[in-house]
């Protein structure tokens, strides 16, 4: 009798703590930021990528003979000088380690909560076929729309034919930091406020929205290199939605990015001419 009682006991109390881990559990969906943290959080990110490439660029203009000071000259120089373009490049790197260190900051109310359980940063959500199926669709469906509206000279086509070294390290950030540290952005901080706040609809059309935004001023005027990257930036929206979930959106973010680096290097070392080939819109630094 006594060891019936005894194992009904810890049978209660393992379901009452199974309750509670429930209960406690956090929920991707339901965050403990809002959305006016978020939207603030997305300008921070934004300035930190126009102001600290910015900073690190102006020890070098004051060292050229003469130095480089009036603004006018200044944006001229940091547009041609391929040392310059470089260094503009590399300097995204510090401005993603802030981004991240903010949004740590902001997901774990400062070491309060999981930042990986926050974000729904874990692996499943959906099928390894979702993978390829979307990114060989997706490049059909670029090729297509390269053929009719052929990609026009931009700002990144430019930074990229400027050297070798700033079409690697824009490779390199494209692959490695920027599909993380954007996905955070949107489909982490930001998505997950939104449809709090808004509801699923509303916070989907504005998270595509702004990612497109921000690459505007790369790709303009490119008209179909833009409509690509807003169609790219509602796959990893209905992604996150579909998976309730962010890890999908960093592997099918990181397939595009890295894929698409490959490419320009391998055309860089077959086309002396032209190593930024068309389809350049997947390497974007992170605004």
């Amino acid at each position: 009798m006594r060891r019936r009682k005894f194992f009904a006991t810890l049978e209660f109390v393992q379901i009452q703590e199974q309750s509670e881990l429930i209960e406690n559990a956090i929920d991707p969906d339901k965050p403990s930021w809002g959305g006016g943290i978020a939207f603030g959080f997305w300008i921070i990110s934004v300035l930190f990528v126009v102001i600290i490439p910015a900073i690190f660029l102006m020890p070098y203009a004051m060292m050229q003979n003469p130095p480089v000071i009036e603004s006018e000259a200044l944006v001229e120089f940091a547009k041609n000088d391929k040392n310059a373009i470089t260094i503009q490049i590399l300097a995204i790197i510090p401005a993603h380690l802030l981004t991240l260190l903010l949004a740590w900051l902001i997901v774990t109310r400062v070491r309060k909560d999981s930042f990986t359980e926050a974000l729904g940063w874990k692996s499943g959500g959906v099928r390894w076929w979702f993978y390829p199926v979307i990114i060989v669709g997706f490049f059909a469906l670029a090729l297509v729309a390269s053929s009719i509206y052929p990609e026009q000279e931009n700002d990144l086509i430019r930074m990229i034919q400027s050297s070798k070294a700033a079409l690697i390290s824009v490779a390199l950030l494209a692959t490695f930091t920027a599909p993380i540290v954007e996905e955070l952005v949107y489909r982490g901080v930001m998505y997950s406020a939104f449809q709090k706040a808004l509801g699923v609809p509303a916070a989907f059309a504005l998270v595509t929205f702004l990612f497109a935004l921000v690459h505007v001023p790369q790709y303009w005027p490119s008209y179909s290199t833009i409509a690509l990257i807003l169609l790219l930036s509602c796959i990893l929206t209905w992604l996150r939605i579909y998976s309730k979930n962010l890890w999908p959106c960093i592997v099918l973010h990181t397939i595009f990015n890295g894929l698409q680096s490959l490419g320009l290097i391998a055309s860089s070392y077959v086309d002396k001419k032209d190593p930024a080939v068309d389809a350049a819109f997947f390497l974007e630094l992170l605004k």
